[in-house]
């Protein structure tokens, strides 16, 4: 069983609160789910969709055809009848827009007037069109009632809103003689979270205690759930005037002995670039979000893109390191900023999580939250710590060229640092022997250990495949999902890449995920299927057909595997349209190659 449900409308009819709760009754019930959104940049009006993917398999990726089409405005049907699969059916308000289709699939269900007349308010409409859904596929309405008594706290509104759900679930039971939907509650209750709560339950595991921001767009939603959960955990959240001044509130707070973070978007993330050279030179432990959406300047606001690789990569001027990951599921997530936070301390130096639109606003059903994966380190010097010290320099030269780190005012020593290049003792000089010893500890000394530390991609599928498809980030899913589809016709694998820079020892060997496995896999979570592969450059070059796929035109990360490998990808599938590959959109690309 695979169903997918699309609520198109305009913004504000409540598009996002029905897919929101039909995610939680179907994750609830047992199943798989996977859903994500096209919205524009407008605060109403416009036309925008909520898509929902429920199986009793796990899904990771959108795919086109769909069951069931809730048609919220005029415009939904028209542009979208024509994704219904051959059991497909839809649902609208003959009333609003006030139309009336004369096709057996479309199913007229009266959602304000059920709102009104059960609940006295046309702003229920939303729940009546949820209720009906139910209705259609045969569900029961109960699960969508505890779904609505948990997020609807005051009783009265619970109850109104509980009767017209009751109302829609029966008037789309029984008006709906095309439905032959087949949906049965599968054993087990799941969790849904989003992309961008992901990264912000990971840094609050990792210890984080401030976070500043500015609104934008996709990254806003970081922002939105650590406020709602700062004051139980101890944790100072900050909404800055603009992006220079969360970058240095949060390296102000990092100086001061707190793990910090800060989240952006590109443009933002442009005004941030100075900042980035400060850390890199005061060598300040940072952790930045940069959640990617189509450019340049103000660009798609909305919509999904990667194509800020390089950016991060060599944003800021000056030579230092940095640290890069982009995750491509909520299990990714929770290792990779946990490894950003570990490693932005260990070796001082600025760590970068690259996520999109798609990654952001995209939500998946797990089973729960392996709290084993989280570890914390403080390689702050504190207490006890300064005891074997006869003096502190904060940027002591060193063999791993890593220098203390101490907390100003914590410290029985002073701690100083500078912008302009410095001595030992952080005070500003201007002699060359100072300046090449500096820039040697800083970026020769830490590069080799860092690299050390960063893991190969992922290999899913054959260990010998003739064709492999290359990605990062969040095509994890998709991609993941099109070899599955491949394997039964050809020996075909993903490697993903989601430690990106540096970039990983191409002898080391990929990671693996068996073909078939029924858990969604989390980053190290292998199962060995048997076959041995050498370093992970040499399942590329060794495949007949090696495809780097990515949502950018001009291919950025085949540009750092070529700079890094000397490999060059002479086969690519790029998108940028802002919209993210389909599992249907993706096989037809690929098709052209086989």
């Amino acid at each position: 069983m695979d169903y997918t449900i699309k609520i198109g409308g305009a913004a504000g009819q409540g598009i996002q609160t029905i897919g929101e709760s039909l995610s939680k009754v179907f994750s609830r019930s047992g199943f798989y789910t996977y859903s994500f959104q096209d919205y524009e940049s407008r605060v109403r009006g416009g036309h925008n969709f909520f898509q929902i993917r429920f199986s009793d398999r796990p899904v990771l990726a959108p795919r086109e055809p769909i069951e069931i089409l809730i048609a919220l405005d005029g415009e939904s049907i028209p542009l979208h009848s024509g994704e219904l699969s051959e059991i497909g059916s839809a649902i609208y308000d003959s009333k609003n827009p006030k139309q009336t289709y004369n096709d057996e699939r479309f199913v007229d269900v009266p959602f304000n007037r059920l709102a009104v007349e059960h609940g006295g308010n046309p702003v229920m409409s939303n729940t009546a069109a949820s209720g009906a859904t139910l209705g259609m596929l045969g569900m029961d309405v109960e699960t969508l009632i505890e779904v609505l008594r948990d997020t609807l706290k005051r009783p009265e509104t619970f109850e109104a809103n509980e009767r017209v759900a009751r109302a829609g679930h029966q008037f789309g039971a029984g008006n709906c003689p095309r439905c032959r939907f087949t949906v049965n509650p599968q054993p087990g209750k799941k969790m849904v979270i989003e992309g961008n709560q992901a990264i912000g339950l990971a840094a609050i595991a990792s210890g984080c205690k401030f976070y500043s921001a500015y609104p934008m767009t996709p990254s806003t939603g970081i922002l939105v759930f650590l406020a709602n959960h700062a004051e139980e955990h101890g944790l100072v959240v900050e909404q800055a005037e603009d992006e220079i001044a969360a970058i240095n509130m949060a390296l102000g707070a990092s100086f001061a002995g707190v793990r910090a973070m800060t989240g952006t978007s590109g443009g933002g993330f442009a005004l941030m670039v100075e900042g980035v050279s400060l850390a890199g030179m005061t060598e300040t432990p940072i952790v930045i979000v940069l959640a990617q959406r189509p450019g340049p300047a103000t660009g798609f606001p909305t919509r999904t893109e990667q194509a800020d690789l390089l950016f991060a990569l060599f944003a800021g001027h000056g030579e230092f390191p940095r640290v890069i990951f982009a995750p491509g599921t909520p299990e990714q997530a929770f290792r990779l900023v946990n490894k950003a936070f570990d490693l932005t301390e260990k070796y001082q130096v600025p760590a970068l999580i690259l996520t999109d639109q798609l990654f952001a606003d995209s939500a998946w059903s797990f089973d729960g939250i392996d709290l084993g994966i989280f570890g914390y380190k403080d390689y702050r010097l504190r207490g006890d710590d300064f005891k074997a010290l006869p003096e502190y320099s904060r940027h002591a030269f060193t063999e791993t060229g890593v220098s203390p780190l101490a907390i100003p005012g914590d410290a029985p020593y002073l701690v100083v640092t500078d912008s302009d290049e410095h001595d030992e003792q952080g005070h500003i000089v201007e002699d060359a022997e100072t300046r090449i010893k500096m820039v040697e500890k800083r970026y020769l000394r830490k590069m080799p250990l860092i690299r050390e530390e960063i893991e190969p991609p992922l290999l899913y599928g054959s260990g010998d495949p003739e064709i492999t498809l290359v990605c990062w980030g969040s095509n994890f899913g998709v991609v993941k999902e099109a070899v599955d589809e491949l394997s039964s016709r050809h020996r075909v694998a993903m490697l993903h890449f989601s430690e990106l820079y540096p970039f990983p020892a191409e002898e080391l060997k990929p990671r693996r995920q068996a073909p078939g496995s029924e858990k969604q896999v989390s980053v190290g979570a292998g199962v060995n299927s048997g076959d041995d592969p050498s370093g992970f450059m040499d399942v590329i070059r060794g495949s007949r057909l090696a495809v780097c796929i990515e949502n950018n035109i001009s291919g950025r990360f085949a540009r750092l595997v070529r700079a890094e490998t000397g490999f060059d990808f002479k086969e690519r599938i790029n998108r940028f349209d802002g919209r993210p590959f389909t599992l249907e959109s993706l096989l037809e690309e690929i098709d052209v190659y086989l």
